[in-house]
């Protein structure tokens, strides 16, 4: 169950499940308290103290920002963006999806008159994508791998919009001269990967400079995560015919120094060994990364952030989101924005640009899709919190509509493509 493409979308409902039990329990209290406790780190004179909650928000989504960051990277290098026709789809429809939530956004804000509301445009442009993923998974052979991969492309492209709206939108006042140093480091890091230095641990000490750097610059510290995987090697340090040469070679001379004992002797353990190392050099480190964070953003970042983050008195916020601006504007974006959006600018992709459907799919299969892209959760309980930053009634009227509309647009996809045909070419 563990190794299933839809665990990690089934964790992160049954986190924000018992985020929101709990939120609405005796013990909501004690457990807010938990998450504002103060925790310090200390090196010497210099001390960094926050809450449980900024620790985890500021810190160990960091993680998660430099996962999302390595696999953009490996998109456009070697995955479904390398090449304009074959990014042209994906990325039309994560542009739409944008774009159009946004714009509903703004307009519903704008017909309740605007003001502090509006400062949350950027909430309904995300997309989720472990939990949409794990709709996806749910429902096995019904839908085309190639829907997958649509999805996963279309998913990311909207995290790379996403991350350049933190950036540029919600970054507090900035101070260059510690921005300034982390643009040194991200050059020191971006030097390393050209002068071949191909083991992790540089990059990761890299990220812990660029980490602390961004977080007193004022730029969100989240960007420093995605910053850094843009520097680090997508390159192997040995060639594949090489390995697979190698490799056999010491395959054999293991098998050769066979003895009777049960146990590995001296001359196969050195055999073992060097092809350890043969394995990691033919792994670029990009790869390598991918592979070993995997797990834990899956299993760990994204659930802890589920836990701190989906809480909310219901009884509260279902009484303040209907009539809130803000909690309307988010519900109409995700429900209404993203699939039209998708739909409309992938069919525009198509008819202007010449741009194909994914293998084996119709559009029945882009339209469940597009509502599968209206879960927001992670990434948009993210903006939300630093767009309301401060507004407490609209960060949680948010959050109620926030949750509703990832269900609802979850629950519509998934029966969108349960009712699917059997894949067919359009």
């Amino acid at each position: 169950m563990l190794r299933s493409e839809a665990f990690p979308g089934i964790l992160l409902v049954f986190c924000a499940v018992v985020a929101i039990a709990i939120a609405n329990s005796p013990i909501a209290a004690a457990w807010d308290h938990l998450w504002h406790t103060e925790f310090e780190i200390r090196l010497g004179q210099n001390a960094l103290e926050k809450s449980i909650a900024h620790w985890i928000n500021d810190g160990l989504m960091v993680v998660f920002f430099f996962f999302v960051g390595l696999e953009i990277k490996h998109e456009i290098l070697d995955g479904e963006l390398n090449t304009a026709r074959r990014a042209i789809l994906p990325v039309a429809g994560a542009l739409g999806g944008m774009l159009l939530p946004a714009g509903l956004y703004a307009a519903t804000v704008a017909l309740h008159g605007g003001g502090p509301a509006m400062s949350g445009w950027g909430i309904p442009m995300a997309t989720d994508i472990a939990f949409a993923l794990g709709v996806l998974a749910l429902l096995g052979d019904r839908v085309p791998s190639s829907l997958k991969v649509f999805l996963a492309s279309l998913a990311i492209a909207d995290d790379l919009g996403a991350v350049l709206v933190i950036a540029i939108f919600y970054t507090e006042q900035i101070a260059w001269s510690y921005l300034g140093l982390g643009a040194l480091v991200i050059a020191a890091s971006f030097a390393a990967n050209r002068l071949g230095v191909r083991k992790t641990w540089p990059y990761a000490a890299f990220g812990i400079a660029i980490w602390l750097l961004f977080l007193r610059s004022g730029v969100h510290a989240t960007i420093a995560g995605v910053a850094l995987a843009l520097t680090v090697p997508a390159r192997r340090k040995l060639d594949e015919n090489v390995f697979s040469r190698r490799a056999r070679e010491l395959l054999t001379e293991f098998d050769r120094e066979m003895d009777p004992t049960p146990r590995t002797n001296a001359p196969q353990l050195e055999r073992v060994h060097e092809l350890e190392i043969h394995c990691e050099a033919v792994q670029a480190p990009l790869q390598r990364m991918v592979h070993s964070l995997h797990s834990m953003i899956a299993h760990f970042v994204v659930p802890v952030f589920a836990l701190a983050n989906a809480g909310v008195n219901l009884t509260h916020g279902l009484e303040t989101a209907p009539t809130h601006p803000a909690a309307q504007a988010v519900f109409v974006g995700l429900v209404v924005g993203k699939p039209i959006g998708i739909l409309l600018s992938t069919l525009l992709a198509v008819r202007l640009f010449g741009a194909a459907l994914p293998a084996g799919t119709g559009w029945r299969h882009l339209h469940g899709v597009s509502w599968l892209a209206g879960i927001g959760f992670t990434m948009s309980l993210f903006i939300d919190g630093l767009a309301f930053e401060g507004q407490p009634e609209a960060f949680e009227a948010s959050k109620v509509a926030i949750l509703a509309a990832s269900f609802l647009a979850g629950t519509i996809g998934f029966f969108v493509l349960r009712g699917a045909t059997a894949p067919t070419t359009s």
